[in-house]
């Protein structure tokens, strides 16, 4: 076990580079900004990265540290109506860039979440995205794989196996909720400790 946490321990110090560092900040920056002039955040992924962008979701909309008011996130995973209807009538591969193509405006905010940086309705609600103006961020495993050229904030983290890249995917997006919140809303006292 000792060996183990050791291990989970090394591998996180290892992605957290002063590289990553300054990639977490440049996200954090963008999403302060664009919510501080009234854009939207939209989150994608698959299996586990859609729960991971639920999780996002939900910490800007209802909090993560502060008791404030709401912010602008939806994860785009969270309608099975439009989901299973898209997926069944047209195709899987656009279950995403149909919602972004149908809620996005220029300005808006594309996170798009990949452990394998292959999963192709990430890529396709990325390039809808970007013809339609939105700031992209790509947070994917295996160094970024198939999302390397196509976003303006990058979260890549050379790690391949999966549960090891969700673990420092949660620990990245926690800090930017977490410095989301504590900039925007500076002047809130309340801090509830216990929120989970």
């Amino acid at each position: 076990m000792e060996y183990w946490i050791q291990e989970r321990i090394n591998s996180i110090e290892e992605a957290f580079t002063p590289d990553y560092c300054s990639s977490i900040q440049l996200v954090v920056n963008l999403i302060l900004e664009r919510f501080q002039q009234g854009y939207t955040l939209f989150i994608c992924g698959n299996g586990g990265s859609a729960a991971d962008a639920q999780h996002i979701a939900a910490e800007f909309v209802g909090r993560y540290l502060v008791s404030r008011k709401g912010l602008p996130a939806i994860a785009l995973s969270t309608n099975p109506a439009t989901l299973t209807a898209w997926s069944n009538d047209h195709e899987f591969e656009t279950i995403f860039s149909r919602q972004v193509e149908s809620l996005g405006k220029p300005g808006d905010m594309l996170w798009g979440i990949s452990t394998s940086g292959q999963s192709k309705n990430v890529i396709r609600a990325l390039e809808s995205a970007q013809k339609l103006g939105l700031n992209t961020i790509g947070m994917a495993g295996n160094s970024g794989g198939m999302l390397c050229e196509m976003v303006d904030c990058p979260l890549f983290v050379p790690e391949k196996h999966t549960p090891y890249i969700q673990e420092i995917h949660l620990i990245t997006y926690h800090r930017i909720c977490e410095q989301v919140e504590s900039q925007i809303f500076a002047h809130t006292s309340f801090r509830d400790e216990l929120s989970v």
